[in-house]
């Protein structure tokens, strides 16, 4: 008996990119579901959620976001970019102050976080989980997509370089901090 080959179908190459909302969703022909680390990139083989392969290949590497779009070499078509559920803490306040002052703490520690109104996303870390207990904050484990806010010099690239920089702030320099 023959064994019969389940070859991948070829979607091609990948070649541009264009931001959510800022593509034809009507020639959309497949998805890609990935988890944030795996969403800066400038050249890889994909696999769509639907089982074809396509080869991303851009000029530079960008940070894709839920919903962008993709491009293939050939015209035919655009592959949707969507952001995987992944672990997450969630960090609520008591009120938006109390938000902000959160914010302030994880932002000195250079955390990538989602930031809303009602609430910070952040990489589960329980170091991290206490600290914002010790602060008052309300901190629960989840899974859902996470799209950190980009940097200020990185121009919109939000991607986390993964290691710990190891290393406490020196505030004994001429300032003092205030909290309330």
């Amino acid at each position: 008996m023959a064994e019969t080959s389940t070859a991948i179908p070829d979607l091609g190459r990948a070649v541009a990119h264009a931001a959510a909302g800022h593509w034809d969703r009507t020639r959309q022909i497949g998805q890609v579901t990935l988890a944030f680390d795996d969403r800066h990139r400038r050249r890889i083989r994909l696999e769509t959620d639907e089982g074809a392969s396509v080869l991303l290949d851009l000029p530079r590497a960008v940070a894709l976001s839920d919903g962008d779009g993709l491009e293939l070499e050939d015209g035919s078509g655009w592959v949707r970019v969507a952001a995987a559920p992944e672990p997450v803490m969630m960090v609520r306040a008591t009120s938006p102050h109390h938000l902000l002052r959160l914010a302030w703490h994880i932002g000195n520690r250079h955390l990538p976080a989602q930031i809303s109104e009602a609430e910070i996303l952040l990489r589960p870390d329980h170091v991290i989980a206490d600290m914002l207990r010790g602060l008052g904050a309300t901190v629960t484990e989840a899974e859902q997509p996470f799209q950190p806010e980009g940097g200020a010099y990185d121009h919109g690239h939000g991607h986390a370089h993964g290691h710990d920089h190891g290393h406490d702030h020196d505030h004994s320099h001429s300032h003092s901090h205030h909290h309330d």
